[in-house]
C-alpha cells in the first residue's frame, strides 16, 4: 500500500478495493512489525516444518530440527510456540479411548496374515524398529529381512526414529537386491511406515506394502525374534556409553554372526549366507 500511495494512489482507495479498514493500516505504519516478532515468526516457521515433515515428534525433538535449520531457540520458547499453536506430537496429547478403539489407519492391507513363508528370495520381506539407550541417548534400528532366508537385506541406524530411518532401510535393502517388483514389505502401523516418504518409496521400486494389526505381535512374529536374538546378544550384554559403539556392535553382528555363523534350524542348520549361496540358481548368482 506504501508503494501504491508512492505511485500516486490514494490509501482510501486501495483498502477499499482490498476491503480493509484503514485505521489498522495506520496503526501497523505507525508501529511495524519489530524485530522480535520477525525472530518469532522465523522461529514458528520451522517448527511448523518440522512438525508437518514428522507428526509424531515431541517439541523438544522439534526444536533440534528448528536449531539445525538456523532457527536457534530455548526450549521453553519452543513448548510456548507450540502450546499456542496447537502443534502437538502423535502420540503425546492421547484421546482416552476405549476397547478396541483406532490407534492409526493402516495404508495397507494385511497381505500375509501370519503366514510366514516364502518360495523363493525378494517375494516377502519384513521390517520393524527397535530402540535402545546409551550414555548419548537413544539409538534407533529399523531392519528388513527377507522371509526366505531369513537374511537382513538392509538396515538403517539413526539417532532419530523419524520416517528417514525405514526409507533409508528400504533404500539400503533395494541397493542390496534389484529386482524388487512385486515384492510384498510387510510393517506393522508405526507412523514410519505410513509415512507418506515411505509409501512413495515402496511405489518407487514397485513394491507392495502390507500392515499387521495394532497391538498384534504375532502379526509380524518372525522379525519379532530377530530382534529378540539382538536384544540378548547385543543390546543387553552391556553398557553403552556412545551411539557409535552401539552402532559398530550392530553392524558387526548383523554380518558378521548372525548372516554368517548363527544356523538356523528353519534353514536345515545353515546360515543366511550359507542357505542363499546353495539355494539360488549359478544363473542368478551370476547376475
Amino acid at each position: 500500500m506504501s508503494e501504491l500511495a508512492a505511485d500516486g494512489i490514494p490509501v482510501a482507495v486501495t483498502c477499499r478495493v482490498l476491503n480493509i479498514a484503514r485505521q489498522p493500516y495506520y496503526r501497523w505504519l505507525g508501529r511495524p512489525v519489530g524485530d522480535a516478532e520477525l525472530v518469532a515468526a522465523h522461529r514458528a516457521n520451522a517448527l511448523v516444518d518440522a512438525h508437518r515433515d514428522d507428526p509424531e515428534f515431541g517439541y523438544r525433538f522439534l526444536v533440534d530440527e528448528a536449531r539445525a535449520a538456523g532457527q536457534a531457540m530455548a526450549e521453553r520458547t519452543g513448548w510456548k510456540i507450540c502450546s499456542d499453536n496447537g502443534w502437538w506430537s502423535a502420540f503425546g496429547k492421547r484421546k482416552k479411548r476405549g476397547k478396541g478403539g483406532k490407534v492409526g489407519s493402516p495404508v495397507h492391507d494385511d497381505l500375509v496374515q501370519r503366514d510366514f513363508t516364502a518360495d523363493g528370495p525378494n517375494r516377502l520381506w519384513l521390517a520393524d524398529i527397535t530402540e535402545h539407550r546409551t550414555g548419548e541417548g537413544k539409538l534407533y534400528l529399523c531392519a528388513i529381512k527377507d522371509v526366505w532366508s531369513r537374511r537382513i537385506v538392509g538396515y538403517s541406524i539413526d539417532s532419530r526414529m523419524k520416517s528417514r530411518l525405514a526409507v533409508n532401510a528400504l533404500h539400503n535393502a533395494v541397493a542390496r537386491r534389484g529386482r524388487l517388483a512385486g515384492c510384498v514389505l510387510h510393517t506393522d502401523r508405526g507412523s514410519q511406515f505410513r509415512s507418506r516418504k515411505f509409501v512413495h518409496a515402496l511405489h518407487q521400486h514397485h513394491m507392495t506394502g502390507s500392515m499387521g494389526r495394532v497391538g498384534a505381535a504375532g502379526d509380524n512374529a518372525a522379525m519379532e525374534s530377530f530382534f529378540g536374538l539382538l536384544q540378548n546378544n547385543v543390546l543387553d550384554r552391556r553398557t553403552w556409553t556412545t551411539r557409535q559403539q552401539l552402532r559398530t556392535a550392530i553392524v558387526t553382528w548383523i554380518e558378521r554372526t548372525y548372516h554368517r555363523r548363527r544356523r538356523q534350524h528353519s534353514l536345515s542348520r545353515l546360515t543366511p549366507i550359507e542357505y542363499e549361496t546353495i539355494m539360488t540358481p549359478p544363473a542368478s548368482q551370476a547376475a
